[in-house]
C-alpha cells in the first residue's frame, strides 16, 4: 500500500458524514497512546469542513482513511494544524506524510503570512514537520492565546505544564515562521532521530532531566541542536 492508492483532498461540506467516525478515531488514538488532545465535537468537526479549513482522505475504494484541521490563534497570526489522525489500517503507508503536507499548503495559502506551529512528542510527526521547514522553538514563541493553552488541559501532562508555569512541558513546540528560512539543523536532527531510534529516547530522557530540574525551554533548544551534533 502507498500514496497512489489514496486521495487526498480539501474536505467539503458533504463529508461532514465522516466527521463522527473521524472524532471517535481522535480519542481512540490519543488513548491508546496515553496522552491528551483538545477534545472536538463532530460539530466542530463538520464545522471546519463547511468553512474549507480541514483535508481529509480516502482510499480509492471510497474508505475514509485520514484527516487534519486548521485552527486559527492571536487574531490569525498564528495557525495550528491540529487533529491529525489516520485509520488504524491504513498506517505506515506514508498517508500522515501526505495530509501534513497538504493541510500544511493550505494554511500557507490561507494565512501566507501567519507563523504555523505545532506541539509533539512523536518522532514521526517530528521528522515531518521538520521537512517542511519547522523548527524547535521554546514555547514563549508559540500564541499565548489562553484558548489554545486551555487545550492541553485533556493532556495526562497537563500539571506538568502548568507547574511549569507553561514555560515547557515533555511535547517539542515547533514553529515554521514564513519570515525564515528552513532551518537545516533541524531537519538534520529529525532526520538523525528517525535513523536511530535509541537517540530519540536518549533525547527524551534528557529532556526530561530538564524539566524536572526547572530548565527553561533555551536549554532544550540547544538540546536539540547539540544532539544533532553529537550523532553526526
Amino acid at each position: 500500500m502507498n500514496n497512489n492508492d489514496f486521495i487526498v483532498q480539501v474536505a467539503l461540506p458533504e463529508h461532514r458524514v465522516f466527521a463522527e467516525e473521524i472524532v471517535e478515531e481522535m480519542a481512540e488514538s490519543a488513548k491508546a497512546r496515553g496522552t491528551g488532545i483538545a477534545k472536538r465535537s463532530p460539530e466542530y468537526v463538520a464545522g471546519k469542513m463547511q468553512e474549507g479549513k480541514s483535508v481529509i482522505a480516502f482510499h480509492k475504494d471510497g474508505t475514509w482513511a485520514g484527516f487534519c484541521y486548521i485552527e486559527t490563534w492571536s487574531h490569525g497570526q498564528f495557525v495550528a494544524n491540529s487533529g491529525l489522525i489516520v485509520s488504524p489500517k491504513f498506517r505506515k503507508a506514508g498517508l500522515a506524510k501526505a495530509i501534513k503536507e497538504e493541510i500544511f499548503a493550505l494554511s500557507r495559502k490561507l494565512y501566507p503570512k501567519a507563523k504555523i506551529f505545532g506541539l509533539t512528542t512523536g518522532l514521526a510527526v517530528m521528522k515531518i514537520n521538520s521537512d517542511l521547514g519547522y523548527e524547535p522553538v521554546t514555547y514563549s514563541e508559540l500564541t499565548q492565546d489562553e484558548e489554545f493553552w486551555k487545550g492541553c488541559q485533556s493532556c495526562v501532562n497537563f500539571e506538568i505544564l502548568k507547574m511549569k508555569e507553561r514555560k515547557n512541558c515533555m511535547c517539542t513546540a515547533m514553529l515554521y515562521d514564513p519570515k525564515e528560512k528552513k532551518h537545516e539543523a533541524a531537519k538534520e536532527f529529525a532526520e538523525e532521530l528517525q535513523k536511530k531510534p535509541k537517540l530519540y529516547e536518549r533525547f527524551m530522557r534528557i529532556k526530561q532531566r530538564l524539566i524536572e530540574k526547572n530548565k527553561g525551554g533555551s536549554d532544550l533548544k540547544s538540546l536539540l541542536l547539540f544532539l544533532a551534533f553529537l550523532n553526526k
